[in-house]
């Protein structure tokens, strides 16, 4: 086996995927062209703007993305090439990709809510609650981990930080263009992303090192850009989105798409074989409790991921223009994800079982997946180091955008925490006309909500805990896709129509994320780390409540 004929053979069988399963799950589901989408029937200015599907899909794809299914894969490396690949393909395809596309259409069919009303309506208020604090949780310790891994990049490669400063200023002046109709979306695209790299190339000549610029320590400067990218976190979180968030996603989602035609393209050309076994499993590494169930936790994004349903059914639902585009966007774009996995895969898979130990003791594995993929595009004719250095560029940038995303996602949840039951006449972003008091006005207009979500991460991001508490992460964000699962499962059977494709994944994701979240529990319980026990205990306890309401619903259904 070698690298191109994984990667070739994987990108047909998701072509496929998309043609046939996506057909299955927009006649089930009822996917209707006709049907107004309340990007335009709610249309703000703000949050519900109907978006061209091109830059909707940039937009959703580089929220989703980011860093998640380059380091999930790399990580679970250490298992073998197979058990990845397996999870990748099945999840992605069967799990993943049809979470998304429920989670968008269930919220553009409820006036682009959240996921979290379509629990209200499946399991209750008392449901809804214990979800949403679920969700705030989990969004709040990835707006900490990201504001301090962009921070790090940036005191690392100071080019990074001045490219993307470059790409925050013109991201306005190409969405003002598109919005005022100046210029056409294709005019546009080509002349905004040729100038998009060339910012790449002048942020190289200068370089935004703040450690030599103010003269002070490295953590002093870490200090300085957490502040700023919070900062920059709550302008781009309450903005309208056409002026920042759609158009700087949309320019971004070329660099990833530049990253995987380079990848695409240097393992086609190089054909190198694997020299990682199938499957490894060593002294310290047993197929139980390890690879199952650590495997389905630590690959995230690329298979299945609850952030993307907040994201699905956040922003994206808000701007998508027609229901026949959510196939294209919520399916594809988790396909899509798939591919950039199985590329991350190729990225380690070339090494030897010891060369990739060693490499991992070195250097993260967003690096390790940047030198692979750097040495695959030299077979293109591209240096080794130009190759990486543009990789390490791109992912920098994405980890950005999933930053002021997770902002937004967390402000919107926000804001349905502390308001009443769900109204069919309102949309959760707004407060309800009728707020019994000024206080609960007040705290859920956007500008309060927001600073609220950002404070939290400032102080997370400041004392080091959101670092610390990041291997909860994986077990969280599996937690929340299977309760999203669950929600579309009891949609489908209060729907009557066919529920057991969506029962299975939800079971099984529900299964293999509590396994996951006890056993980091049972190990850090004995490492002494209380507070990961603690936030562990906390998500386990909220899992298992939403489990209890459900079941009781289901069974209920049942008989009826």
């Amino acid at each position: 086996m070698n690298t191109a004929l994984l990667l070739i053979g994987s990108i047909v069988y998701f072509l496929l995927a998309f043609f046939i399963y996506g057909k299955f799950l927009d006649k089930t589901f009822g996917v209707d062209p006709k049907q107004v989408c309340p990007s335009k029937s709610l249309q703000d200015g703000v949050d519900y703007v109907p978006a061209h599907p091109a830059v909707l899909f940039g937009h959703h794809f580089a929220s989703i993305a980011g860093a998640g299914p380059i380091v999930g894969p790399v990580l679970a490396a250490r298992y073998g090439w197979l058990p990845a690949l397996l999870w990748i393909l099945l999840g992605c395809v069967f799990v993943g990709a049809m979470h998304d596309f429920a989670a968008m259409f269930l919220s553009v069919r409820n006036q682009g809510r959240s996921i979290a009303y379509v629990i209200e309506k499946e399991l209750g208020y008392a449901g809804r609650q214990i979800f949403i604090f679920f969700c705030l949780a989990t969004l709040v310790l990835v707006v900490t981990v990201f504001t301090t891994q962009v921070a790090d990049g940036f005191i690392a490669n100071p080019a990074v930080a001045t490219a993307s400063v470059f790409f925050i200023l013109m991201a306005p002046i190409f969405g003002v263009i598109i919005n005022q109709k100046l210029l056409s979306l294709l005019e546009a695209t080509l002349i905004f992303v040729p100038l998009m790299f060339l910012l790449i190339w002048l942020g190289t000549l200068i370089p935004l090192d703040l450690v030599k610029l103010l003269g002070v320590g490295k953590e002093t400067a870490r200090f300085i850009w957490i502040f700023v990218l919070l900062y920059y976190a709550f302008i781009a979180s309450t903005i309208p989105v056409w002026f920042l968030l759609q158009p700087r996603d949309y320019l971004n989602s070329f660099l990833l798409y530049a990253m995987m035609a380079m990848g695409i393209g240097g393992i086609a050309f190089a054909r190198v074989p694997l020299q990682m076994p199938a499957v490894h499993l060593t002294e310290n590494t047993h197929l139980i409790p390890d690879v199952l169930p650590l495997l389905f936790v630590t690959i995230a994004c690329g298979a299945c991921s609850g952030f993307h349903a907040l994201v699905a059914s956040g922003t994206s639902s808000k701007q998508i223009d027609n229901e026949k585009n959510i196939r294209t966007v919520g399916y594809g774009g988790m396909l899509l994800e798939g591919v950039l996995a199985v590329i991350a895969i190729c990225s380690v898979g070339y090494l030897a079982p010891d060369q990739f130990a060693q490499q991992a003791t070195k250097v993260p594995a967003a690096i390790q997946f940047a030198q692979g993929v750097g040495h695959f595009v030299t077979s293109l004719g591209i240096p080794l180091e130009v190759g990486a250095t543009f990789i390490s560029l791109a992912i920098s940038a994405f980890m950005l955008t999933s930053l002021d995303t997770a902002t937004r996602l967390a402000r919107f949840l926000w804001q349905e925490l502390i308001l009443p039951r769900a109204d069919d006449t309102r949309c959760p972003p707004d407060p309800p006309p009728g707020a019994k008091t000024r206080v609960i006005r007040f705290l859920s207009n956007r500008w309060c909500a927001t600073l609220a979500i950002v404070v939290l991460a400032f102080f997370l991001a400041k004392s080091g805990d959101g670092a610390a508490i990041w291997p909860v992460f994986g077990s969280a964000n599996q937690l929340m896709a299977a309760m999203t699962l669950l929600g579309i499962t009891l949609y489908l059977l209060r729907n009557k129509l066919r529920w057991l494709f969506a029962f299975v994944p939800m079971l099984f994701m529900l299964v293999v994320s509590v396994w996951a979240l006890v056993k980091l529990i049972f190990d850090r319980s004995k490492d002494g780390n209380w507070m990961l026990v603690c936030v562990g205990l906390f998500l386990l306890v909220m899992s298992l409540l939403l489990a209890i309401f459900a079941g009781h619903i289901l069974l209920k259904s049942k008989k009826q």
